[in-house]
């Protein structure tokens, strides 16, 4: 069995900022937790977490494939073992804040994916 216990997490980069964080205000009924220049943090119902990155930031210049799916794990750096053995290639070493764990994949489809480990 693999190390991925679920999906909890969806990041976007989009040039049409304003009308995507418009648009998850409308289909999904929710206000975004925190809204900055360029950023918007969206929680779920089910506890899932969507971030939206506008035009003007520029740590996620990595995410342009489209929309990017984090998988959770228990630890990050057995599930960096796991995914890389099975043909994943990361895209850079883990990055930790507030407890926090996560590292950016590309997987064979040549997209980009997101293993996260929650603060304990």
């Amino acid at each position: 069995m693999g190390v991925v216990r679920g999906l909890r997490w969806l990041g976007t980069r989009t040039e049409r900022y304003d009308e995507l964080v418009a648009f998850y205000r409308r289909a999904f009924g929710v206000e975004p937790d925190l809204e900055e220049q360029d950023f918007a943090v969206f929680r779920l119902p089910d506890g899932a977490t969507i971030e939206v990155f506008g035009p003007s930031d520029t740590e996620h210049l990595h995410f342009d494939t489209g929309p990017v799916a984090g998988f959770t794990v228990d630890d990050i750096e057995a599930g960096r073992v796991e995914l890389e053995a099975a043909g994943a290639r990361f895209l850079g070493p883990t990055g930790r804040t507030d407890g926090w764990a996560w590292a950016h994949f590309l997987a064979p489809d040549g997209n980009v994916y997101e293993l996260s480990q929650p603060a304990d």
